[in-house]
């Protein structure tokens, strides 16, 4: 968790346009795109609609594949026949018992071994019709068809004793007389009973190939799939069958999204063997180091002579000035060679190499050399960088000690209050976080980000008009701050007053543009287009001009990008739309964040083969939404 300046107005935007800087908020970084419990997205001309079934508690929590059910005892014309009279008499029960399964029945995972569900079946034929080539051959094809029907009632009676290979022969019979999408099913019933997963993908295939919507079967073969390991099939199938249905199957929808966080799992493991570390976006990286008052060069660092670890020092210290990407990474570099060298300020050079290791997301590496650095010379800074540090790795107690040090070194420094400040912000506890900031403020008034922080805070804990007041003190007192304007422009907008927000956006952004040539705070243009985009204030079209020239400007902004995929998404480009979730899994850093690309990118294809296979759900399911008031 690296705060920044500042922490976010408004709730109702993409989280990743305003929680960059919080792991609190890591796991919802950019609008959801898992198909599951939470959620569906949905592609329309208007925008991303969301079909929402009933929450899980523990999306990804552990959940067996679908149980198998019994096998169908209606062929699949008897059973659009059924529908059509229960269409006529809702009322009147089933007319055979078993003849209408429960889809959830069918479905439910579990780890249970339980009983399989004995359907009630009609009093077999002691003697099964002859078959032979000879018979047939005067056989009309509707004889044949009654045929097939008592060689699959037969072949259902041997699967309720659990003769699995006398039913298989039962039914292939019946297959042979009249092909039937439940007699394919029945069969892959039973090779899924005798866990023959190849054998079950292929009779549910030739099921799906008579009948396309046939929930048995997709459950069926979803759950082959998963059982040889073929994730991304097993999520197709397993998301038709819930859309398809159109009825929340909760414990399904958890193997949904088990299943896509494992394929983010494996994918994020093999790309962890192989990804380099690297830093984040230019604003991301200024904006952490900018949170924390700049600190002179030390004259013993200045004086430095060359090849010592104190001139590598000074380098890293007059390269971070510069605020560039080329200069960050030198620095990174010179702090390293300075500590290799063996630097006489050990301590801040270890603090520095740590803060960088941070930024990348090498939290072991960061605690290491911060913890050498305190131990060597415990200064404010690098208190307050492992308070953030171990908030991070979700150890407030230690968080809170930290910054108790910090006071206890030095309490008047503005920091420390700014950052605690920050953490009783992220945590909600806004009347805490006020009175930090009130602190930060009382001990430096010309330190901005506090102004702003606080602005941001009153408006969290109602007091508008004091919040409003504070950032038109803040225009007039730091006119010259970008992040003034960008963040007012957040308050408005979140007011809904869109032109509004939009003029401050664009002076945030003109700001930026003459101070800067390079190294550009994209944040502004990103929201603009946001809110051209989502509150309709413009069009999609304007709104994605916005978001390329932000990455033009910024390449490796992973918010530019996710907004950019969000934007593509939403005018059904999916193939662009995967292009900039791979480019945000390039971008993404630690073990969460490629995680969650990863599963992004397995949401989207899962989305697109199922448009590819189920045309019609693209309507369907964007008429849900929309009749959901979404």
């Amino acid at each position: 968790m690296a705060p920044a300046p500042p922490v976010p107005v408004i709730t109702s935007a993409p989280p990743s346009l305003w929680s960059r800087f919080s792991k609190f908020v890591a796991d919802n970084k950019t609008l959801i795109y898992t198909v599951g419990a939470a959620t569906f997205v949905v592609v329309s001309g208007a925008g991303i609609y969301y079909v929402y079934y009933k929450k899980s508690s523990s999306p990804t929590a552990p959940s067996s594949p679908p149980a198998e059910a019994a096998p169908e005892t209606k062929t699949a014309s008897e059973k659009k026949k059924a529908k059509k009279e229960k269409r006529k008499q809702k009322k009147e029960k089933e007319r055979q018992e078993g003849a209408k399964e429960s889809v959830a029945d069918e479905q439910s995972p579990s780890t249970e071994t339980k009983p399989l569900a004995q359907p009630t079946l009609e009093e077999e034929q002691s003697d099964l019709p002859d078959v032979s080539d000879e018979a047939l051959a005067s056989v009309s094809p509707e004889t044949r068809k009654e045929y097939s029907i008592q060689y699959k009632n037969a072949g259902n009676s041997e699967f309720k004793k659990k003769s699995y290979d006398k039913a298989i022969e039962l039914y292939t019979k019946a297959i042979t007389l009249s092909p039937d999408a439940v007699f394919y099913s029945n069969r892959a019933a039973c090779y899924s009973a005798q866990e023959k997963w190849a054998k079950v993908i292929e009779d549910a295939t030739a099921a799906l190939e008579l009948e396309p919507e046939y929930l048995k079967a997709l459950s069926r073969r979803g759950n082959a799939y998963e059982k040889l390991e073929q994730y991304p099939d097993a999520i197709v199938d397993y998301t038709a069958v819930c859309i398809l249905s159109g009825s929340p199957n909760d414990p399904l929808s958890a193997s949904i999204d088990r299943l896509l966080q494992k394929c983010g799992e494996i994918r994020a493991q093999e790309l962890l063997r192989t990804k380099k570390r690297a830093l984040p976006s230019i604003a991301f990286v200024t904006s952490y180091l900018d949170s924390f008052h700049e600190r002179p060069i030390p004259p013993e660092v200045s004086s430095a002579s060359e090849v010592s670890g104190n001139y590598y020092l000074k380098l890293g210290m007059e390269a971070m000035e510069k605020k560039t990407v080329e200069s960050y990474e030198e620095a990174c570099n010179d702090f390293n060679k300075a500590v290799e060298l063996g630097a006489e300020n050990m301590a801040l050079a270890l603090e520095l190499r740590g803060t960088f290791k941070f930024l990348m997301a090498d939290n072991q590496g960061a605690m290491e050399d911060l913890n050498k650095s305190i131990e060597l010379a415990p200064c404010v800074q690098a208190y307050v960088k492992r308070a953030l540090l171990f908030m991070d790795l979700s150890d407030p107690v230690k968080c809170n000690a930290d910054f108790e040090s910090a006071i206890g070194l030095d309490p008047t420094s503005p920091d420390i209050y700014y950052h605690r400040g920050q953490i009783h912000f992220l945590l909600s506890e806004f009347a805490d976080a006020a009175k930090d900031y009130q602190k930060s403020i009382d001990l430096d008034k010309k330190f901005v980000y506090s102004h702003i922080q606080l602005a941001v805070t009153q408006y969290k804990l109602g007091s508008t008009s004091s919040a409003m007041a504070g950032f038109r003190r803040c225009i007039k007192n730091f006119d010259k701050t970008p992040d003034v304007f960008n963040y007012y422009g957040e308050l408005l907008m979140d007011q809904q007053r869109y032109s509004d927000a939009i003029e401050k956006f664009d002076q945030a952004f003109e700001i930026e543009k003459t101070q800067k040539t390079s190294g550009i705070n994209v944040l502004p243009l990103i929201n603009k287009a946001f809110v051209l985009w989502h509150y309709k204030q413009g069009t999609v079209q304007e709104a994605e001009e916005l978001c390329k020239k932000a990455l033009l400007l910024d390449p490796q902004s992973d918010i530019a990008v996710g907004t950019l995929a969000q934007l593509v998404l939403s005018q059904n480009r999916m193939d662009d739309a995967l292009v900039y979730f791979e480019k945000q899994l390039e971008l993404a850093r630690t073990e969460t964040e490629i995680t969650q690309a990863a599963t992004y990118i397995e949401a989207a294809k899962t989305q697109a083969k199922l448009i590819e296979n189920y045309p019609q759900l693209k309507a369907r399911l964007a008429g849900m939404s929309q009749g959901m008031g979404m």
